[in-house]
């Protein structure tokens, strides 16, 4: 599903630029962080739809979630969720230390993310934080640590990212949303989201373009950089905010963004 892949593209692109000049990304690091990808997305779509069941059952296309219909129950749930964790936690502890420390930390964001569209109109801004860990991760399960000249802006790239597709995202369910009083950056920017996005596009370019500079990033690298933002300009010129299936399509299309960066990475290096 296009979460796993937006949550598993910046822990490609960080273990990518934490390798030697001239080698390719280590393929162990990317295995173990493609299973926990799909393991801690499951989580947290689990965790959501416990905190949301109620919600779940007031919109159309979330009705059919197996706990918003009771289909299972809440104790079943735990259960599973208890499972998803324990495996993730067997893909952390294959890493170093450093990297144990720094990745059981970003659980807290996991277990908080879905109550914020309870609290504030920004929860894309808290997804962006949690979907993007990666990018400090992948270099720390490489290098023993974070460089942060090069993991900060890489990470605030990612949340910028973020905020773009998410934003598109949650423009499918803006009319249940204002319906069942829950918040998103959709209800908050309303018309004037081409100029948001805009802005968060550009943000994303310039902090790619900080991080590849720190390590000594090369001309492929940039180049996928000037191709993101092309594939932006277009995500966002041509997006109808008003038609859900083109929310959809768009929001999808940005797997494209983070593959073309990990090319451009792998190329860089090389």
């Amino acid at each position: 599903p296009s979460g796993t892949w937006l949550l598993y593209l910046p822990c490609t692109w960080s273990i990518g630029l934490a390798a030697e000049p001239g080698c390719l990304p280590d393929w162990r690091t990317l295995s173990l962080f493609g299973i926990g990808a799909v393991l801690m997305r499951g989580a947290g779509c689990t965790i959501n739809d416990m905190w949301d069941r109620d919600y779940d059952k007031k919109v159309a296309r979330t009705a059919s979630r197996p706990l918003a219909a009771g289909d299972i129950s809440t104790f079943q749930s735990f259960v599973f969720l208890g499972g998803q964790l324990s495996l993730a936690l067997c893909v952390l502890l294959c890493l170093n230390y450093y990297s144990i420390i720094l990745g059981a930390a970003s659980l807290s964001l996991v277990i908080t993310y879905p109550l914020m569209k309870r609290i504030t109109y920004w929860p894309q801004l808290v997804l962006g934080l949690t979907f993007n860990w990666g990018a400090l991760l992948g270099w720390s399960a490489i290098r023993g640590s974070c460089e942060w000249s090069v993991c900060l802006p890489l990470y605030l790239a990612g949340v910028m990212w973020t905020l773009v597709y998410d934003t598109i995202y949650a423009h499918q369910d803006k009319r249940d949303d204002i319906i069942i009083g829950v918040k998103s950056t959709a209800l908050q920017f309303k018309e004037d989201t081409k100029q948001w996005l805009s802005g968060f596009s550009l943000a994303m370019l310039l902090s790619l373009c900080m991080a590849g500079m720190n390590c000594n990033q090369t001309f492929p690298y940039y180049s996928a950089v000037a191709a993101i933002g092309a594939h932006l300009a277009h995500q966002i010129y041509t997006l109808d905010i008003d038609k859900p299936e083109d929310c959809w399509k768009k929001f999808a299309s940005n797997r494209t963004v983070g593959v073309l960066l990990f090319i451009g990475i792998v190329l860089g290096n090389l």
